[in-house]
């Protein structure tokens, strides 16, 4: 199974997966984190500054996680469409090109696991943007994106809570 989890910055994604690992039923997973300070690194612009070809990077490594089999990520093609949506340097028309062809990777996921953001602070890591106003944009955008193309996802399921909530209603869901 391909099991991607999507959600604006500091919802607890990553938290959530690294407690997933310890889970016997995903024994032989793939977890992947988001690596956007690798990126980052890289001089690839992050957040409001990001470029068509910053998100094009961003959207091959979600792709290339989708090349497994049994893989859990804390990001998906989902995510990256919002980043796009709301990056300031790329024009309307690319933003719409752009995520008509990241739509194409959609389905490849057996679920999608949306995080709200309510309820949990946001965190400063160094990377992330701490707008809690930028966040409220990335998240309505996640939100659009995963009503429109809904048609396109297998199993698509909103939780929130804590971690434990969480592991709990992705435990009901596929086990």
């Amino acid at each position: 199974m391909r099991i991607g989890i999507a959600g604006t910055q500091s919802t607890g994604k990553t938290t959530l997966v690294n407690a997933l690992k310890e889970l016997p039923q995903f024994k032989g997973y793939e977890f992947r984190t988001e690596r956007s300070k690798y990126l980052r690194d890289l001089g690839i612009p992050l957040n409001t500054d990001s470029t068509l070809k910053g998100q094009t990077i961003f959207l091959a490594e979600r792709a290339s996680e989708l090349i497994e089999d049994n893989i859990i990520t804390d990001r998906t093609v989902i995510d990256v469409m919002a980043f796009t949506q709301n990056a300031k340097s790329i024009k309307l028309k690319d933003k719409e090109h752009f995520n008509s062809y990241a739509s194409l990777f959609i389905p490849e996921y057996d679920y999608i696991f949306y995080i709200s953001p309510k309820g949990v602070e946001m965190e400063d890591n160094n990377v992330r943007e701490t707008d809690v106003k930028y966040r409220q944009q990335i998240d309505n955008s996640i939100r659009k994106i995963l009503d429109y193309y809904k048609f396109k996802i297998k199993n698509l399921h909103y939780i929130e809570g804590s971690t434990e909530e969480r592991i709990e209603a992705i435990r009901k869901v596929i086990f």
